[in-house]
């Protein structure tokens, strides 16, 4: 299975799938918290293989979803402790989250992915499944969705995500502007400001902002600019500042634990 994306930039489903159809032995109830650690044991096994052979985007989610269905559809239905019914697509949530939790833990390598917030992770899941194009807004919504993001509160909010029409895009540091950039709280946001300090050379300023928020000294911060770079094609804009910055990631990270010490000096 391969992806394309569309000459006009938007990222579109483009895929031979193949779908092999067996009769099924239905068995009777099948009870939720069995049901999901059946899931997620039978789910690894085919992501583990998916990403081995390099599928990403939409066919690494409708593959994982087609797994799934092998394991709760074979029961008549799935029911809580307390009898209530769980729907499919209470099921279907979960593989996403099962398949994103999967794929961002191997894209940041070293075990980083519990210390990034959930916007962070939902940009670098969309750089990894579809670079800089846009996404159909439902899709981006399900993607959101499984990154504990209601997208329709964060579009348009100053932010990397912009609703263009039926699409969604994720802003790239060269599609913002910096004196815009005025909220610290994401990562995305702070890497986004350094990227645009960095390419106007304002350094002073660049090494200031990562004093303050921490981040100069954060070894998380640094991994996620990696990952987002090997997520994209040599000629991204992006990756270029991202490579252009991280050449001088020692000299940034000294500079960054003085300036405290400079600061105390000069307050004495």
């Amino acid at each position: 299975m391969k992806t394309r994306l569309r000459a006009s930039e938007s990222a579109a489903l483009a895929s031979s799938i193949y779908i092999v159809a067996r009769k099924m032995e239905r068995q009777g109830t099948g009870f939720y918290n069995s049901v999901k650690s059946e899931l997620k044991k039978n789910l690894g096994k085919k992501l583990d293989r998916l990403w081995q052979e390099g599928i990403g985007g939409a066919d690494y989610f409708i593959a994982a979803i087609g797994s799934a269905i092998e394991t709760f559809g074979k029961y008549e239905k799935v029911m809580d402790y307390e009898g209530n019914i769980i729907r499919a697509d209470r099921l279907l949530e979960d593989v996403r989250k099962i398949a994103t939790d999967y794929a961002v833990n191997h894209i940041l390598e070293g075990g980083i992915a519990a210390d990034i917030s959930d916007l962070t992770r939902y940009y670098i899941l969309f750089r990894w499944n579809y670079g800089s194009a846009k996404l159909h807004f439902d899709e981006a919504r399900k993607l959101a969705q499984s990154c504990n993001i209601d997208l329709s509160y964060e579009w348009n909010r100053h932010g990397f995500i912009k609703k263009e029409k039926e699409f969604i895009k994720v802003l790239g540091p060269q599609d913002r502007k910096l004196d815009q950039i005025k909220q610290y709280k994401e990562l995305i946001d702070v890497l986004h400001k350094i990227l645009l300090l960095w390419e106007k050379s304002k350094r002073d300023e660049m090494i200031k902002v990562l004093s303050e928020t921490g981040y100069g000294k954060s070894e998380v911060f640094y991994k996620v600019a990696q990952a987002i770079s090997e997520t994209l094609p040599p000629d991204n804009k992006e990756k270029k500042l991202l490579d252009g910055f991280l050449t001088g990631k020692t000299r940034v990270m000294e500079e960054t634990q003085k300036v405290p010490i400079q600061r105390r000096l000069f307050e004495v």
